[in-house]
This record gives C-alpha cells, structure tokens and sequence, in this order.
C-alpha cells in the first residue's frame, strides 16, 4: 500500500513558520502531554483507595500501574511510529490525544479491577501516539543547537502532568471518589486534541537541519526506512546503545518512586492521601520541573564546548544524587525526608531532555520518529513494568518482617540500581561524537 506523505512543503508554505508559531506549536503539544502523563500517572496518586476498594496486594496494585499500561503502550507505539515517519505526524498526535483521554474518562465508570485493568490498557494504547511523532516534530522546528531545550520544555510535560494529577486527583478523590478523579482529568485533553488537528501544521521533515548537509535532505523526501533497518542502524551506535541502557535502568527506579511515593509517605510517615498528594504535587512543579528543564539547558550549553557533556551531564547528577536517595528511604525523620525527596526528583527529570535530544540526533530524518518509539518502546517495557512491579514485590515479601514500613525498604534497595545507568550514561560519551557524524551523513 502506497502512503502518502503530507509533511510536503507544496503550496501550504511549510516553511513559513515564524518564531511565535514555534513557540506556538511547542507549547501545544506540551500541554498535550501534560495530559497525556497526567491520565498515565493518576493511578499512583489513587493507589490506596483503589487497592483497600478492591483488595489487592502491593505486587497486583504494581501490575495495574506497570504493566497494564506498559505493555500495550510500548507494542503499539512502533506501527504508530513507522506510520508517523511515513504520514502526517499532527493527525496521528491528535487522534492519539483523544484516545488516551476517553479511556481516562472511562476509567470512571469501572466497578472491578478487571475492568479498571482494560481501561488502562486503553489509555496505553492512545498514549502509544503521542511523543514519538511529537519528538520528530519538534525536532524539525528547532535547529540542533537549540534541540535539547526545545525537547527539554516538551519533557516538562511529565512533571506538571504528575503534578496536575496529584493536586486534582487526591483532593477530588477524597471529596467525591477516586473514580470522579478520573473522569475530570480525562476530559481536557478532548479539548487539546481538537486544537492540534485545526491549528498545528505539519512542518517539513528535516526543516531545521543545517542546509549543509545535502544527503540528509535529500533523505527528508525519501521513503522511509522499515523498523529492521532502523533497529541496525540504532544497534551500530554504540553511543546510543549505552544511553538507552542507562535510561532503561533510571527509568526502573524512576516509575518504582512515581508509583510508590505516595503510598511510602502514607505508610511510614502518616501521610493523609490529599497530603501525599500534595506533597508530590509540589515537589514535581518545582523539583522535577526544573531538573527537567535545567538538563536540556546544560547539555545544550556545554555541549557546544564538548558534545561528550550531552551524555555526561546525565551521568554527573545521578551519580551526586545516589547518597541522597538511599538516605531518604532509610531514615525515620519525617522532616528530613520532605527535604529530601525533592531532590532525587529533581535528578529524574534531567535525563529526559538530553536522552530525547541525542536519540534525535544519533539517527537520520527518516529515522526519528521511530527511533523514538523504539526509545519509548524498551525504557518504558522494561521500566514501566519491571519498576512498579518489582517494588510491589518486594514490599509483598518484606511485609512479614516489616510491617508498613516494608515498602521503603523495597523502594531502599531498588535506588542502587542506578549506579549501573550511572556507568551506561557515562559510556555513551565515548562514541557520542562519530555518532553524531555518522548520523549526519546517514
């Protein structure tokens, strides 16, 4: 079957896109994905009453959170990304928003956790869609000195989409039930899909790369390439191959805290649900927030002096970061860890503008959305589903030894695990360089 690729300058004026409709279009498909992480993470802030409602163990509540979603999401999300280096990513984006947000609302009409768990996969699903064509796009509006950044602010999507979350969710779950939580966090992102199909225009594929660099533009306009030789191609990097090791392995830890957190400062520190909420409402608008937008500024900003720091910025945090983690989950003074937490949270958000960014740019035009989704695809398999769940397992196993307070035990043991992303990131500085040149001449 012949695709057609509506990303053609033609008539429509592809190049005509003025600062302000960048930032435009920028700050749209953030919002987007404001929601979209908002309806991924409601769970976790939801996870006490939906377990006590429905008796599940901490292992089974992991699952609902992890891998209900993770599985579908990540299968769905490479045809959606070969569809989106073929087609027109904004119509993909939009259809995708609107999917994620119905299931989110339908998520408010369950009575079983069975229902509850085919729900979720829906929503995993629709958000199978959303950063994948989203990356290229942004990719293409913002030339690559800039590109970090650029994706650094779409990336703020996850903090303020958890924050959103924590702060409607738990208060409204408290008032009116956790089901309504769903229902309200669902609707707005009909209304933003709606906007992306009627106001965002499909920029050329390749509209910011240097102009220099004739054979990769040439192969803006080329077919593209099927998932096997992008999977080769990704494969030969080496740069690339250790940084989505580590992400992978931050990523573990990462969605074992969002999912967890609340219920750890409920159950070993007397958290009431809309003070959890709360809490991690906060920490996220400011901490995570600014971690994330901070790393795609440092690695865009010593990366023009050596563009090993791209990967090594990554590396630096985490590494300053892991005696604060283990300290956090290990003491009993409640006061030291509301300091505390914030700053591991701030850490998690630096990885993500730089990691997008060098995915982008370790692969050619025609490769970008796919090789996002094959990001997405293995951080998020392994992640989403390995991190949540395994806290919950080891919480299960603990909880004859101790007690409440067995969930910060398996939250204490899972934070080491980031010295091995530690050494990935730290790897990756090695071939970032003639990757980069590899790709260019892709």
């Amino acid at each position: 079957m012949t695709t057609v690729d509506q990303s053609a300058p033609a008539a429509r004026g592809a190049d005509a896109y003025s600062p302000a409709y960048r930032t435009y279009i920028l700050v749209l498909l953030t919002s987007v994905y404001v929601t979209n992480y908002a309806d991924r993470s409601i769970l976790t802030t939801l996870t006490e009453p939906i377990k006590h409602e429905f008796g599940l163990s901490d292992q089974l509540m992991g699952m609902m959170g992890g891998v209900a979603f993770a599985i579908f999401y990540t299968t769905a999300g490479l045809p959606m990304a070969l569809l989106a280096d073929r087609m027109n990513r904004t119509r993909i984006m939009a259809v995708a928003a609107a999917t994620w947000s119905l299931f989110t609302t339908l998520c408010g009409f369950v009575t079983n956790a069975w229902q509850l768990f085919f729900a979720r996969i829906g929503v995993g699903i629709g958000e199978a869609g959303g950063s994948p064509p989203a990356h290229a796009i942004v990719s293409d509006l913002f030339e690559p000195r800039k590109r970090a950044t650029a994706l650094s602010i779409y990336a703020l999507g996850v903090p303020i989409g958890f924050a959103v979350g924590s702060f409607i969710g738990a208060p409204v779950a408290e008032h009116w039930g956790w089901r309504t939580a769903f229902l309200v966090l669902g609707i707005p992102g009909l209304v933003l899909s709606a906007l992306v199909w009627l106001t965002v225009r499909e920029p050329r594929r390749g509209l910011s790369d240097p102009p220099e660099v004739a054979r990769a533009r040439a192969a803006a306009t080329a077919e593209a390439p099927a998932l096997g030789t992008v999977l080769r191609f990704m494969l030969s990097q080496k740069a690339l191959v250790h940084m989505i090791a580590g992400a992978t392995i931050v990523t573990i830890v990462g969605y074992a805290g969002v999912n967890w957190n609340a219920a750890f400062l409920m159950r070993s520190h007397g958290f009431t649900l809309s003070q959890a909420g709360f809490y991690l409402g906060m920490v996220a608008i400011f901490a995570s927030t600014a971690g994330t937008f901070i790393g795609g500024i440092l690695a865009d900003q010593l990366g023009k002096r050596d563009r090993r720091w791209n990967t090594w910025i990554v590396a630096l945090f985490y590494a300053i970061c892991l005696p604060v983690s283990i300290l956090a989950f290990s003491t009993d003074d409640t006061a030291l860890v509301v300091w505390l937490l914030p700053i591991p949270t701030f850490v998690a958000g630096v990885y993500l503008g730089p990691t997008f960014a060098m995915t982008q740019n370790l692969v050619g035009l025609r490769m970008r959305a796919l090789a996002s989704a094959i990001l997405l695809f293995i951080i998020n398999l392994v992640g989403m589903s390995i991190g949540p769940w395994l806290a919950g397992f080891l919480s299960d196993m603990f909880r004859e030894e101790y007690g409440q307070h067995a969930l910060r035990h398996a939250l204490f043991l899972l934070a080491f695990l980031n010295i091995w992303g530690i050494a990935h990131y730290a790897l990756a500085g090695r071939d970032l360089v003639a990757g980069y040149d590899r790709a260019a001449r892709n």
